[in-house]
């Protein structure tokens, strides 16, 4: 069993999968539902408005809905969308067990200890049918996948189905099945109306349980019904048309069973107990493959993923995702070939020409017993020899000779030589190294499978990995040693977490150690060359011949420079095993061990890496054939130093302007300010345009947002009388009396001084500037107009020590007013 995701949280009594999104619902005794993400491992909201434990839940297999159904007699439909109840379902006596949606119809099916199945229309939001003749609580009802079948299990020893076809009838000719009236329906039940039309009728009563049922349930496909209950057995029953037998009862849980479910995808049953046990049975022989144990927790209920090979199990303290098998195939590649099992075969498919074969039949399992899948191969090229690793009798072995010549048939294996072993890879052209865990040696063996030689390695090995020539990587809980074989002696070690599997480049010089959730990029000498994190598990890695690596995760395909940049090339519905990198083809294996070849955009992580290697050539040839545009590739360029790069792939205005500024392109930079036209880009504009000594573009930028005042200043500093001369014309006709007098200060013209502070009030100063210039009538003009008493005024300078303002000569004239520029050559991204 291979645990995916675990919470802790009050007892579990009911779970559901999400059809499509990575989702469970879990609901708690306490009275809450909560939602998970089980790949993220995130709890995303609780729902918590029924009033006791809640025992039922189940996802809408296609709307936005779940139902869930509690102590407080009531079920209640839930839209996740909006995270709120839209509506309750009233008529329950008892507490609510299990609810169910129909797969087609707009119907749910309810289970109660009132001793009644009820149909709903969630619709119409009416009770349509009760089902009555059971004599005791009733633990579980569920509709069949594509029948118009009911099954219900019942704390009176008994399984019923029921047949709904007379409901979808009704229902299909648009007419009401069910009155309103509670009573009259608890009384009529599924005996018939007024009309004696039967909406549901018993099929069958499965009889053979010795104590209450808490579970029953129909096989997808075949016409079986598994039932387990308190007698601690879990039964199967055949049904035809006319009758239903039971065929079998797996007997070996200790405890009540509380639910059991057929595997959907495989001939298993998986039943779950209050004796802290989840159990696997072979349906076909009815035999007992594996039990897991919990210490602690007894486990109320199970439930299959739809689609995916998942399975959930709520128990005291919480929930459990796990998938009883691994199903990432076996694979090795060896140049234009990839080997890998599928359907208890080693099959070789060739890239080239994509031509797939079998080549030779591998192990199976005996009757009645359970052979886990092959875990790892390792493949010899030159003797034409396939080691398989699996979990199997506590870790073992198997080595297969493939034929020389492939016929497109299967052939027959022979004798295989086998050993026990965690793992087992080749060293040489004849030699193959086997790890035995529990005794801490490495095993080197020979092609008859003798022993040759017996290494005790320095640390404690977890996993053995291959490496260049006769090396080998020892895997321990908590770094990666390089050992050498031939010597002994421990060449070169890094820390990492526990790692699961090895990627090498082609060329060997390069190592990818895959972890839970962490990449180590390293080169030979086991020398970190970055480190890349993930929040999701990472499944597969290949490198690409340029020396990017290109990994997966549960839903994407993504890249890693040896530098430590990532990114995401692609999404993915499923995972993927990744073999193979070949310009915009991925090859990869899906789980069901099918070959694919996904198309990629190699053109983002090729742009990346030849930034960094600095291939300027390559790069412009990039940004000239491709549509590489985003603003994660911008944000990039600009963290990394490159914006006049960056404003290649802008279009936006705004970004255009910020990236022409940062790089000192004046020219794009006015043309964007132009374009966006506001004065907060203006002033910005001009500011930078000072700063580098651009005065006409400082002019013009005045110009756009009517700074005056600062444009009287920069044709003073810059000695521009003409232009000054116009700036006070401009003043005169916006009668600005402050602009006025500061031009005629940079100007110099004193009549012009002194007509401003008379029009403004300001005969003092007036009378003060024209005495102080010598201006005697003008000074006499207003001193008669602010009539005031010449004895009055004292301390007023003389004319022979004043001396006009005037602005500083320049001391050279240019017509230009830009700053001298630097001349140099252009760049390999300008223009």
């Amino acid at each position: 069993m291979l645990t995916k995701f675990e919470t802790k949280s009050s007892r579990v009594k009911g779970v559901a999968f999400h059809p499509k999104r990575p989702w469970i619902l879990a609901s708690l005794h306490n009275g809450s539902v909560q939602l998970w993400d089980y790949r993220m491992g995130t709890l995303l909201e609780r729902f918590e408005e029924h009033e006791g434990p809640v025992r039922g839940i189940s996802f809408h297999p296609s709307q936005e809905l779940f139902v869930s159904g509690g102590d407080d007699y009531k079920v209640k439909v839930w839209n996740y969308r909006t995270r709120r109840c839209i509506f309750t379902l009233q008529g329950h006596l008892d507490y609510v067990r299990t609810v169910f949606f129909h797969p087609e119809q707009p119907w749910i099916i309810s289970a109660s200890d009132d001793q009644t199945i009820r149909i709903w229309n969630w619709q119409s939001r009416q009770c349509i049918a009760v089902l009555t003749g059971h004599n005791h609580y009733v633990m579980c009802a569920q509709f069949h996948p594509t029948d118009d079948l009911v099954v219900s299990a019942c704390l009176d020893q008994t399984v019923r189905v029921w047949d709904i076809s007379g409901l979808r009838r009704k229902s299909a000719a648009g007419a009401q099945p069910m009155m309103a009236d509670p009573l009259t329906a608890q009384r009529m039940g599924a005996q018939g109306d007024f009309f004696n039309v039967t909406d549901v009728v018993v099929k069958f009563v499965l009889e053979g349980h010795t104590r209450g049922v808490n579970w029953a349930t129909f096989h997808p496909t075949m016409p079986l019904v598994l039932s387990c209950g308190d007698d601690r057995q879990v039964k199967i029953w055949r049904m035809n048309d006319s009758r239903a037998w039971e065929v079998d009862t797996c007997r070996g849980h200790y405890n009540n069973v509380n639910s059991a479910i057929f595997h959907p995808k495989r001939d298993f049953i998986l039943s779950n107990s209050e004796d802290k046990t989840i159990r696997i049975w072979d349906t076909t022989r009815r035999t007992l493959l594996q039990t897991f144990r919990r210490e602690q927790d007894r486990f109320w209920c199970l439930s299959a993923h739809p689609e995916l090979n998942l399975f959930a199990a709520g128990h005291d303290n919480g929930l459990i995702v796990f998938k009883l098998e691994r199903e990432r195939p076996a694979t090795a590649i060896h140049q234009n070939t990839l080997l890998y099992v599928k359907d208890s075969q080693i099959r070789l498919h060739n890239f080239a020409d994509s031509s797939d074969q079998p080549t030779v039949a591998i192990r199976t399992a005996p009757a009645g017993q359970y052979l886990p899948p092959p875990r790892a191969m390792s493949f010899n090229p030159s003797e034409k020899a396939v080691l398989l690793t699996s979990d199997a009798e506590g870790g073992s072995y198997e080595l297969y000779q493939l034929p020389r010549q492939l016929s497109g048939h299967v052939a027959d294996a022979g004798q295989t030589r086998r050993g026990a072993g965690a793992c087992a890879i080749w060293t040489g052209r004849n030699r193959f190294a086997v790890l035995d865990k529990s005794a801490q040696q490495i095993l080197i063996k020979d092609l008859s499978n003798q022993t040759t030689k017996t290494i005790q390695p320095p640390v404690v090995v977890e996993s053995i990995f291959a490496a260049p020539g006769s090396q080998l990587l020892l895997a321990t809980a908590t770094s990666v040693v390089l050992f050498d074989v031939q010597t002994r002696q421990t060449i070169a070690e890094i820390s990492a977490a526990p790692v699961k599997y090895v990627a090498w480049s082609s060329d060997m010089s390069t190592v990818a150690l895959l972890c839970k959730h962490t990449i180590t990029l390293a080169n030979k000498q086991l020398e970190q060359l970055c480190q890349v994190h993930e929040t999701i598990r990472i499944k597969s890695a290949v490198w690409d011949d340029s020396g990017v690596l290109l990994y997966t995760t549960l839903n994407h395909v993504k890249f890693a420079l040896p530098q430590g940049d990532t990114g995401i090339i692609r999404t993915i519905d499923n995972p993927v095993y990744l073999a193979r990198i070949s310009g915009g083809d991925l090859h990869c294996l899906d789980r069901e061990g099918a070959v694919q070849v996904l198309k990629i955009d190699p053109t983002e992580y090729r742009f990346k890496l030849a930034l960094q290697h600095r291939n300027y050539e390559e790069v412009v040839a990039i940004i000239r054939n491709s549509n590489l545009v985003g603003q994660s590739i911008i944000a990039y360029l600009q963290k990394n130093g490159y914006p006049e790069i960056a404003l290649h792939f802008v279009r936006d205005d705004t970004a255009r302007f910020e990236l022409a500024l940062e790089c000192g392109n004046m020219d794009i930079a006015l043309e964007t300010a132009k374009a966006i036209d506001k004065p907060a880009y203006w002033d910005k504009f001009s500011q930078e345009a000072l700063r580098r000594g651009h005065v006409q573009m400082v002019e013009l930028a005045y110009q756009r947002v009517k700074a005056y005042d600062k444009l009287s200043f920069l044709y003073s500093i810059t000695g521009n009388s003409d232009k000054l001369a116009k700036m006070q014309k401009i003043a005169v006709m916006r009668d600005d009396a402050q602009s006025r007098l500061q031009n005629s200060l940079y100007l110099g013209d004193i009549e012009d001084r002194i007509r401003v502070l008379r029009e403004s009030g300001q005969l003092s100063l007036a009378y003060l500037t024209a005495k102080t210039h010598g201006l005697e009538e003008e000074a006499e003009s207003i001193r008669a107009m602010a009539e005031i008493d010449e004895s009055d005024i004292v301390g007023v300078p003389g004319a022979e020590k004043a001396a006009l303002l005037y602005p500083a000569t320049p001391i050279k004239a240019a017509l230009e007013l830009d700053w001298p520029q630097l001349h140099v050559s252009k760049g390999i991204f300008d223009g």
